[in-house]
């Protein structure tokens, strides 16, 4: 039987590349947590990676936090959509894209001071050189905040670039075919009511 990393469909799209893995993972601001707990359940979730450990965080009164802590089978995944790949027919139509799959077990991360290097990492990838001008997290902070760690051990890779894979037979249909790149871009922030500070630097540069 395949393990469960095998890539079985178009298995040319797949890769055991562990930093072009990392590269996808710390790419995405999402990931999507899968877990069994009384049926099968799939959350949403903001990540970060330190090393090969990938941190997952949230409520200690979650049933998600629980679950994980205690051990349970897990299946991390994060995708990136980087284009519309359209064919002559809506059957070789497809999508460009980078996705990573992650199995293993959560750990929780009980040590108060590795916790808030990992709270920390956190605020640094959503937003890099916004820590500096914040308050620091009190403790209250860090002991209200749950942390799992999940060793990425068994991952795999799947993309997907290039154009459209017509059949032969489609090539003179005289349909346009092609491919529309995608990516997510940032807009106009919006300032906090309360707030008459000026948008400062890092926030503008994320403008581009």
């Amino acid at each position: 039987m395949p393990e469960r990393t095998t890539v079985e469909r178009h298995p040319e799209r797949g890769s055991a590349d562990r930093q072009e893995a990392y590269a996808v993972l710390d790419e995405a601001v999402f990931c999507h947590v899968g877990f069994v707990d009384d049926g099968p359940t799939v959350v949403p979730m903001l990540h970060a990676r330190i090393g090969d450990d990938l941190l997952l965080h949230g409520s200690p009164a979650s049933r998600l936090m629980k679950t994980l802590s205690a051990g349970a089978d897990v299946c991390v995944t994060v995708t990136l959509l980087d284009g519309l790949v359209l064919a002559r027919s809506a059957f070789n139509s497809s999508a460009n894209y980078r996705s990573v799959m992650v199995f293993g077990t959560g750990t929780a991360v009980t040590d108060l001071g590795v916790r808030r290097t990992v709270l920390d990492a956190f605020t640094d990838k959503l937003l890099p050189g916004r820590r500096p001008h914040l308050r620091p997290m009190t403790d209250k902070e860090v002991r209200s905040t749950a942390v799992v760690r999940v060793p990425i051990v068994e991952f795999s890779l799947k993309t997907r670039t290039g154009a459209p894979s017509d059949a032969a037979a489609d090539l003179a249909a005289g349909v346009w075919a092609g491919v529309v790149p995608l990516r997510l871009s940032p807009l106009e922030p919006q300032p906090d009511p309360h707030t008459d500070a000026e948008v400062p630097d890092h926030v503008r540069r994320l403008m581009g």
